[in-house]
């Protein structure tokens, strides 16, 4: 059912006008004339059907009826402005969702977070992670980071880094064994599979092999991950070679926990996108993560 509620603009003359006594200060304070005041008074005297204001001369003053009403919005436009304020403040502080694939979590976001924190102490971010995309819209997550090309309808999204495909082992498989100097010494290592995606079949061993013109290697052979992050972390381990993605390795190849065997890499047809609904780009939480996760990816 309807609330039988008066014009919002008529509330506000009436407040500003009774609480100046003063038509004319009313006017100078909502940046109208006086006679529009006037005028939007007479209109809520007419809704309500109750005299606010007793006119002598060019004074005004409340009736008793005005003073009990001018009371009661009073105390609503107290409420709405209070609110309007916290709204506005739980917006730039508090909890911040992102939505995001756990090896991406794993091995690119998480240990720079810290870096977020000094930032934006006030934020809190809860990471979630999952292979499924999430419904933004619905209300899933403030924002997530995907990978792909950019194309996600009712999103707003935002390319932010690109990467690059080539093999990565424990530095001591290079010399141990069977050394890793060319393509085909990958014959004598163990292979290891990132699970086959049909969006993107350069992260998968018989394209970079075919590329390398290793033609002694089986591509098929080796243990699958569901995972990057697990994957990486076998190769960390020794268990074999895999191929690297660059924003995931980056980090242990820096640390020296990976070592890339061959110069031949070739770029990815995809990228690290963050992605929310057009009408949140901008709120102040998802805007302070947004300028940070650009100048951590420069």
């Amino acid at each position: 059912m309807a609330r039988p509620l008066p014009p919002l603009n008529a509330l506000r003359a009436f407040e500003a006008a009774a609480r100046h006594l003063s038509f004319s200060r009313a006017s100078e304070e909502l940046h109208v004339t006086p006679a529009a005041v006037s005028h939007q008074i007479k209109a809520l005297e007419a809704h309500l059907g109750i005299r606010l204001f007793h006119r002598r001369n060019r004074t005004v003053h409340l009736t008793e009826a005005g003073q009990s009403y001018l009371n009661v919005v009073r105390d609503a436009f107290d409420r709405l402005a209070a609110a309007t304020v916290n709204l506005a403040e739980r917006d730039r502080v508090g909890h911040l969702v992102v939505a995001l694939l756990p090896s991406f979590a794993a091995k690119w976001l998480v240990p720079r977070l810290p870096r977020f924190r000094a930032c934006a102490p006030e934020i809190d971010v809860t990471i979630s992670t999952s292979h499924e995309v999430l419904d933004l819209v619905g209300g899933e997550a403030d924002v997530a980071i995907r990978y792909g090309r950019g194309a996600w309808p009712g999103l707003k999204a935002l390319r932010f880094l690109a990467e690059e495909v080539f093999p990565v082992c424990s530095p001591r498989l290079l010399n141990e064994g069977h050394p890793i100097r060319e393509p085909d010494d990958l014959a004598h290592h163990l292979l290891l599979h990132d699970e086959p995606d049909k969006r993107y079949p350069y992260l998968d061993w018989p394209t970079w092999l075919r590329t390398a013109g290793a033609t002694r290697v089986d591509p098929t052979r080796g243990p699958t991950f569901s995972d990057s992050s697990m994957l990486l972390q076998a190769a960390i381990d020794g268990q074999g070679v895999a191929l690297g993605r660059s924003v995931l390795v980056g980090d242990d190849l820096a640390a020296g926990r990976l070592v890339k065997p061959f110069a031949l890499s070739f770029p990815a047809n995809a990228a690290y996108w963050l992605v929310a609904p057009p009408e949140a780009w901008d709120r102040p939480k998802i805007k302070a993560f947004r300028d940070w996760l650009l100048a951590e990816a420069a």
